[in-house]
């Protein structure tokens, strides 16, 4: 459906206005539907990146000032999202043995577990966007030049 009938606005001031516009709309459909998605599984899709990022680190750890920093949503609060995995026993934190102000934070088997649960519906996930392969690269291409 075109941005004009989803939000029943007929014009925008300018092709950009209009870009910018149905970028953020886009944004928010599709974190809902990453949201429903993982839903299913008990975590959040900031969770769901959290546990992407250390177990692409494992077997090192990562502070958390380091997931902060590589998270798609910068705005995430870490700290109660590490909480929620300790709880969920996704994750662990230790000590960190070079910086005593900071914690070790490491993925549990549990934690691997749940991911590779996950993989097994990871194309009904990137499935949600019905482009071809082109034109996800394009899509992208685009999105990276757009952040210059």
């Amino acid at each position: 459906m075109k941005i004009e009938e989803e939000i029943l606005q007929p014009r925008f001031t300018s092709p950009n206005q209009k870009a910018v516009v149905n970028l953020m709309f886009t944004a928010g459909w599709l974190a809902s539907k990453h949201q429903d998605f993982f839903k299913s599984y008990g975590i959040t899709s900031q969770q769901y990146n959290i546990l992407r990022i250390l177990r692409g680190q494992h077997p090192q750890a990562l502070s958390a000032t380091e997931i902060k920093a590589r998270m798609l949503d910068k705005n995430s609060d870490v700290s109660r999202l590490l909480d929620r995995l300790i709880t969920k026993n996704l994750i662990e934190k230790k000590a960190s043995l070079s910086d005593k102000r900071a914690s070790d934070v490491f993925i549990t088997d549990a934690g691997f577990e749940l991911l590779n649960t996950i993989q097994l519906r990871q194309e009904e996930l990137e499935g949600i966007m019905v482009l071809s392969p082109d034109e996800a690269s394009q899509l992208s291409d685009l999105l990276d030049k757009c952040r210059g």
